[in-house]
């Protein structure tokens, strides 16, 4: 909560809250459970992948996770949702359970879109280039944390994963690693990746290396300063937590009421 406070969401204009302090979403996926297949679940890119890595533990926390995905934007009768590329399929399992609702009840829930910057959709690892950046990856040196310190930061840049042509250009498929420095470093700099390439092309790797860690770290170090500054004040913190869950919890009953209603519960 601290972190989202810092890196620029202020409380007066925008509702921040924590999820597990707003019953609706809860409710609504379970009601929205019965407006889902599990042959979809079983389809789902990110519980396929979860699965392989954690047989052991294949709950249905986990199969479930995109239907809570769905209420919580169902429940503020959203428009767009900003994702990344690896978001897209929940976007699209919330657009189909709300069209079916609505093809059975009527306008129940706004059908929302996706929204995916052109550039950054999707920061891919340190360490293995060809898979995207997870804060759950076992390898800390392939993901980089807002509160890194700025040592550490540069660290992991230093050892990012590139090729051995010694070629600076924006190439995914044939050079992930080096493509994958090139959109962070547009991504902080507000560049494209046009003119991202135009100034680092003739750059020895280690010398873009050094440009991407340095840029990250002067993006990030106002983030980590506000952030150290708020986490101290945790009764503030507290409060706007709880402003923000009672004016979501607001919107949410209206929205859960409509779709309660229209189901055949007695409000």
């Amino acid at each position: 909560y601290a972190l989202l406070l810092a890196v620029g969401l202020d409380v007066k204009k925008s509702v921040v809250y924590l999820q597990s302090h707003v019953a609706q979403h809860s409710e609504l996926a379970w009601l929205l459970n019965c407006y889902t297949y599990v042959g979809e679940m079983n389809r789902m890119t990110q519980f396929k992948d979860k699965s392989a890595k954690h047989a052991d533990n294949i709950n249905m926390g986990l199969m479930d996770y995109p239907v809570l995905m769905a209420a919580d934007i169902l429940l503020y009768d959203t428009d767009l949702v900003p994702v990344g590329y690896d978001q897209l399929q929940h976007i699209e399992i919330t657009r189909d359970i709300a069209l079916r609702v609505n093809n059975l009840y009527g306008d129940i829930f706004k059908v929302p879109e996706g929204f995916i910057p052109k550039v950054g959709a999707k920061i891919m690892s340190l360490q293995d280039p060809t898979s995207k950046m997870s804060k759950s990856d076992p390898n800390p040196n392939a993901v980089i944390s807002c509160l890194d310190a700025p040592e550490v930061i540069m660290k992991k840049f230093k050892r990012a994963v590139t090729d051995s042509d010694a070629t600076i250009a924006y190439d995914p498929e044939n050079k992930a690693g080096i493509s994958n420095l090139l959109g962070i470093l547009a991504v902080v700099e507000g560049k494209t990746i046009e003119q991202t390439v135009a100034e680092c092309s003739g750059m020895r790797y280690g010398d873009l290396k050094v440009r991407v860690g340095e840029s990250v770290i002067e993006t990030l170090r106002p983030f980590r300063e506000e952030y150290e500054r708020l986490i101290n004040s945790k009764d503030y913190l507290i409060a706007c937590a709880k402003e923000g869950a009672q004016k979501a919890a607001e919107i949410a009953e209206k929205t859960l009421k409509r779709f309660k209603s229209a189901i055949g519960y007695i409000i």
